[in-house]
This record gives C-alpha cells, structure tokens and sequence, in this order.
C-alpha cells in the first residue's frame, strides 16, 4: 500500500500563520506596510487573496522569504 505524501500547506496558509504568530498588531502592519487593517483581517479569516506586491510588503514586515525546495527522483 502506498503511503500518501505529507500534505502541504498553501504558500496563503504559511503567510496567515506567520502573521497570527508574529508578535505584533494590524495596525502596526499597516502603519509599516500600507496594507489596510480590514484587508489583514479578512485575509487572516480566509475571506479574501491577498495581491503579490501586498504579499512580497508582508513578508518583507515578517522577514520571511521563499526557498525553494530540491525534489528528489
């Protein structure tokens, strides 16, 4: 029987758990980075996408960056 790959978390759920665990407010985000406290919120509720340049603002805020993954086979 084989074994299902671990599953992966969407690139929108990783910046969601970032922001929740990020020690900070909306409205420090959105004074450091422009994005709205109402979009924040929404994104963080899964209510909305966020757009590229908002998404390259937040991980910049968060100091994060994507790496990218050598497969295997």
């Amino acid at each position: 029987m084989k074994k299902k790959p671990p599953q992966r978390k969407m690139l929108s759920d990783q910046l969601r758990e970032a922001l929740r665990n990020a020690d900070t407010t909306r409205y420090a985000i959105n004074k450091a980075t422009g994005i709205d406290q109402s979009v924040l919120a929404k994104f963080l509720h899964g209510e909305r996408g966020m757009s590229l340049p908002s998404i390259d603002l937040l991980a910049d805020f968060l100091g994060l960056e994507l790496v990218e993954k050598k497969r295997k086979g």
